[in-house]
């Protein structure tokens, strides 16, 4: 991890996220046994840039738990994905900042009003708690949908593609930092929102491994060819039977 010193009169934060040229690897932590996340977090920590702690963590043990895990001194993500109204968002995500996450994810399909009021609550927290701003990531179309999932609930789209580019742009025009893409949508991203902007990518799986309930998914390799910057993986690596070896090798596949 690339370990920044904070200037006395600097926001401070307890976990800088790794610079993507050295490990973009964010290991999904899907668990309600609070032993076995630290565990886990112990055990892949040499080999990720992160960890992701989501819903299923987070409703079980709260932000005491998810201290409890970032007290492996490892950097979180925290994947809660926020869609509500504007000022309901905007409370819980000044609660989430002080779980010490460098990123936590909000649905952009919750429009521009929730989006930029999710962005200015984090803001304002972050000067509050003397803390660096998490950034807020939008999350586009789940993994686990596809064009047919999309028409069932009424978005009349030709094919995901368009779905996924036209709610990055509408989170860029919002103020949001990135978002959450499958891979196969990245390099349009990429194109339309340039290159300080971040793309999150779940749906990756190594050569061999099972796609579970993902519907669109890449080698980890080929999405980070692709344009992105982090790649969400867990099951490759958390259901190993040696998840430390597992995530060096998805590692040393980069």
């Amino acid at each position: 991890m690339i370990n920044q010193k904070s200037h006395h009169q600097q926001p401070t934060s307890l976990h800088i996220p790794m610079n993507q040229a050295h490990n973009p690897i964010i290991c999904a932590i899907d668990t309600t046994d609070i032993n076995e996340a630290i565990d886990l977090a112990l055990q892949v920590k040499p080999h990720v840039g992160a960890i992701k702690l989501g819903l299923e963590f987070f409703v079980a043990f709260g932000i005491d738990g998810v201290k409890r895990v970032t007290a492996c001194d490892v950097p979180l993500f925290l994947d809660l994905k926020f869609h509500d109204i504007p000022n309901t968002v905007a409370g819980a995500v000044r609660s989430a900042v002080q779980a010490g996450a460098f990123m936590m994810t909000i649905h952009s399909c919750g429009g521009q009003d929730m989006m930029r009021a999710a962005v200015e609550a984090a803001g304002e927290e972050a000067i509050k708690q003397n803390v660096r701003r998490p950034k807020i990531i939008g999350v586009t179309v789940l993994t686990s949908m596809n064009c047919g999932d999309l028409r069932q609930v009424g978005v009349d789209v030709t094919n995901t593609e368009d779905q996924v580019l036209w709610l990055a742009d509408l989170a860029k025009s919002s103020g949001l930092d990135g978002v959450v893409s499958s891979p196969l949508e990245v390099i349009k991203i990429r194109e339309n929102c340039g290159e300080s902007f971040s793309i999150v990518t779940p749906g990756v799986r190594p050569t061999g491994s099972s796609k579970g309930d993902q519907k669109r998914v890449m080698t980890p390799a080929d999405a980070i060819k692709s344009g992105s910057n982090y790649l969400v993986i867990g099951r490759p690596i958390t259901q190993s039977s040696n998840p430390a070896q597992a995530a060096q090798e998805i590692l040393q596949s980069l």
